[in-house]
């Protein structure tokens, strides 16, 4: 009987602690659906990137060596 006892304090245990996960894991779900990440900054905020556009765009041959080179 005692160890009946005890295997289901366990049980119980891992069911309640993964019904508690379960329910963080929605939780920060629900948190960062709503963060819009990809908006426009808003206040005094500055751009990092310039195209340049005095040199032509590369041709695929650059690219091509360029992705090898990168290795992706």
């Amino acid at each position: 009987m005692k160890l009946f006892w005890q295997t289901s304090k366990v049980f119980i245990m891992f069911v309640g602690f993964t019904i508690l996960f379960y329910f963080a894991i929605v939780w920060f779900n629900e948190e960062y659906e709503n963060y819009h990440r990809y908006d426009e900054p808003k206040g005094t905020a500055v751009k990092v990137f310039q195209s340049i556009n005095d040199e032509e765009e590369p041709g695929w041959r650059e690219r091509l060596f360029l992705f090898y080179l990168d290795g992706e």
